[in-house]
């Protein structure tokens, strides 16, 4: 790269904050010049663990943009937030990237769209699961016609819950959790909360991808929201495409963590084509892929990612540099799609109905 680009991050209200920022520390051409919150007490981790000088910490957002001048901004504020935080840090002129989801609604989505056209500058939404080794491969193959025309989409993912874990995954014991779980933005409905909103759009913005920008007829969904609680802990969407039928389930309480030990059902994704299946799972080294030549199917190892299209950071600086517009899930065009299909979900469970997808 021809210049090592200034970034700042903005609001640590979703832990994965922490993963982007050592990203952009470990990158020899980026420079993490400062961060912001509200709370002292949530910058403290990239004082100690990215080394980060205290002074280079802003309780005001606007003065961290003032002084520190990025050129990308990487916004982690709760999911409700999300139109407000990109509106508010737009009319600085930076290029914006917006950890998942897209946003609570689609017009909020269409709210950080606008925003940015305004400047001229890239908004990118980041999905994690985008830049896993197992799910490249499987689009990879699918672009290739292995399986040939994929027409489904099967989807299960989640954790334990997004109490047991902060950033880097680090563990939180049981009696901690629960008690963090009252005040969390998470269990909050009003703040985007549930594990539809938290996770939904994985599935259906990574599928929509699969499925080559291809949109839905209508969805069918269902949630499960525990007694006591603001939000839904479980959700299976049902979308109906010209092609067929694709589920997408979110879970948080699932057995285990995948990043740890795989639960069952597995978490990732089970791709449908015309002729032959793939079976992607999170944090596997391998696919699983059935033709019509080999119907009792084989092993094929994931792909080794070379930068820049190995993690979001460098992809996005490599985007920036060569003014290239952001493709795949990390486009608002994909996850605007996505977007719709979550909007649609979140109607369909409340109104205990099928509905045609909102546009």
């Amino acid at each position: 790269m021809s210049k090592r680009w200034r970034v700042a991050g903005i609001n640590f209200d979703h832990m994965h904050m922490g993963d982007l920022l050592r990203q952009v520390s470990n990158n020899p051409n980026a420079e993490l010049v400062g961060v912001s919150d509200l709370n002292q007490d949530k910058m403290d981790w990239a004082v100690g663990n990215l080394k980060l000088p205290k002074e280079k910490t802003y309780l005001d957002y606007r003065k961290c943009m003032e002084e520190t001048k990025p050129d990308l901004v990487i916004l982690c504020p709760a999911t409700a937030q999300h139109g407000e935080w990109t509106e508010k840090v737009a009319p600085y002129g930076t290029h914006i990237l917006v950890e998942k989801p897209f946003a609570a609604t689609l017009a909020e989505a269409d709210r950080m769209i606008a925003a940015l056209a305004k400047t001229g500058k890239q908004l990118a939404i980041n999905w994690p699961l985008r830049w896993y080794p197992s799910h490249v491969t499987a689009k990879r193959l699918g672009d290739e016609g292995v399986i040939g025309e994929v027409v489904q989409v099967h989807y299960y993912d989640g954790n334990r819950g997004p109490m047991r874990h902060v950033a880097d995954k680090v563990e939180i014991d049981d009696e901690e959790a629960s008690r963090r779980k009252s005040s969390s933005w998470f269990y909050q409905k009003d703040k985007g909360g549930g594990s539809m909103l938290d996770y939904l759009g994985y599935g259906v913005t990574l599928g929509t991808w699969y499925l080559n920008g291809k949109s839905p007829i209508e969805v069918t969904a269902a949630v499960d929201q525990p007694r006591g609680l603001d939000v839904d802990e479980h959700s299976i969407t049902v979308a109906r495409y010209d092609t067929g039928l694709s589920k997408f389930e979110t879970r948080w309480g699932a057995f285990t963590d995948p990043w740890i030990m795989q639960p069952q059902p597995k978490c990732g994704f089970v791709l449908v084509g015309r002729k032959g299946t793939i079976a992607s799972y999170d944090y596997e080294t391998s696919i699983r892929v059935q033709t019509e030549q080999k119907p009792e199917g084989f092993v094929v190892p994931a792909d080794t990612l070379q930068a820049p299209l190995s993690g979001p950071i460098e992809y996005f600086l490599r985007c920036i540099e060569t003014n290239t517009p952001v493709e795949g899930p990390l486009s608002t065009a994909i996850a605007r799609i996505g977007q719709q299909i979550v909007d649609t979900a979140y109607r369909s469970a409340q109104e205990k109905r099928t509905l045609p997808l909102v546009k």
